[in-house]
């Protein structure tokens, strides 16, 4: 692909109020002036949420210098285990990225605004455990909070990069 796809009219994001990992109040306008990728998961996934944050932070560490000007957060889909103290253990090993719980209100609101979806179900092997399957997204959101991109979890490190890139360095100016 040689363009970046932008959405400016898609209904995706919007407000949200957060804790982040820190126990510090954060909202949508924490991170007004810099854009901000977002992926939705939980501390117990097994596979899928390791996968995307280890994808994601290698493509952060591949932009050098523009990665600077991006947000990663991780918001919790499982709000009831994803306390804060769980989410900055859980993200030492993706250490770019913020990690957001809240009540299950607050992080239900967050859901909405970015159509995420994710549904508790028993962990099939019976141990008591429960795992929440969820959208496996990664939304680019632009220095004034709108939605510009997304990348779905089948697309390589590399082919973000380089859609990030040409992004980034497009609107070099704006910022």
């Amino acid at each position: 692909m040689t363009s970046v796809e932008t959405s400016p009219l898609t209904q995706i994001g919007g407000s949200f109020c957060l804790i982040d990992h820190d126990g510090r109040n954060v909202s949508d306008e924490t991170y007004r002036g810099h854009y901000v990728l977002i992926f939705f998961g939980f501390t117990h996934c097994r596979v899928v949420c390791p996968r995307a944050l280890a994808k994601l932070s290698a493509v952060l560490d591949s932009l050098g210098p523009l990665a600077d000007r991006m947000r990663p957060i991780y918001v919790t889909v499982d709000p009831e285990r994803d306390t804060p103290d769980a989410m900055r253990s859980f993200l030492q090993s993706y250490p770019r990225f913020t990690g957001l719980t809240g009540s299950r209100e607050q992080v239900d609101r967050a859901k909405k605004a970015f159509r995420v979806f994710a549904q508790r179900v028993d962990d099939p092997a019976g141990d008591g455990e429960y795992a929440v399957p969820h959208t496996a997204v990664t939304y680019v959101m632009d220095p004034r909070g709108r939605f510009v991109s997304h990348f779905t979890d089948a697309l390589s490190a590399e082919e973000i990069a380089v859609r990030l890139k040409l992004l980034l360095e497009a609107n070099s100016s704006s910022c």
